[in-house]
């Protein structure tokens, strides 16, 4: 008697690709150690180099900027590694031989990368605070940070996953990664930079500053996830 084979809904293959990639990184640990150390090197260094700065230099208009630096410092180098160990270790290949929308793969992945940066990211911002910040009293605003972190989180993860897919079989991909990156990400980042800063120094008018900034950056991310949404089956298999 034939056996018949159902094809897995569009929700069962990116619950079966998510987990994947989170059952990979999770054993390896690969990814999320070299982005918190990296991010830990970059706070460093920021420390380094404002103890040096005259007692004119007001570091909390420049908070937001800093923060918003060591974040897209450290997704780089994750997105980077996002896709390189998959064409490491042929996954990318076997992936492809599946028939499945390649939308889902998208989809999957920069989920993944967004929960991944989201980690880092807990871990980054109380030692930001603690090498920054300390002293400044929390406001009964700063929940509002919540905003933009999340929507650049989503953002940088949807067009760096898009990006990392273009990159990966390209010499020298890190440099290319970055060199697309960051001038495609820049109005987001301005708009999260300036949410952010907004929140922190708290001045009068600063909802003003930060419902903006936040439309902004949530245009942004509609704009762009649509489109590498869009794209990608032709990326993927290009």
């Amino acid at each position: 008697m034939p056996v018949s084979l159902r094809k897995p809904s569009t929700f069962q293959q990116y619950k079966t690709l998510l987990r994947k990639d989170l059952e990979q990184e999770f054993r390896t640990k690969e990814m999320l150690t070299s982005m918190g150390i990296y991010a830990l090197l970059v706070l460093i260094v920021f420390g380094a180099a404002l103890g040096q700065t005259t007692d004119g230099f007001n570091l909390l208009q420049a908070a937001g900027g800093l923060l918003w630096t060591l974040l897209v410092f450290t997704s780089l180098l994750g997105l980077n590694r996002s896709f390189s160990h998959e064409k490491e270790q042929g996954c990318l290949e076997g992936v492809l031989l599946v028939p499945l929308d390649r939308s889902v793969v998208f989809l999957a992945k920069a989920t993944s990368n967004v929960l991944f940066l989201l980690v880092v990211e807990v871990i980054a911002l109380p030692l930001f605070y603690f090498f920054f910040l300390t002293g400044v009293p929390l406001g009964s605003s700063w929940y509002l940070l919540v905003a933009p972190l999340l929507l650049g989180t989503i953002g940088m993860a949807g067009i760096g996953t898009l990006l990392s897919t273009i990159t990966v079989n390209t010499r020298g991909k890190d440099v290319m990664l970055a060199v697309l990156f960051v001038p495609l990400t820049f109005p987001l980042l301005y708009a999260c930079a300036s949410a952010t800063t907004a929140v922190i120094v708290g001045a009068d008018g600063f909802m003003d500053v930060f419902f903006l900034s936040s439309v902004l950056a949530g245009g942004y991310d509609v704009v762009m996830i649509l489109l590498s949404w869009v794209l990608y089956d032709f990326v993927i298999t290009a």
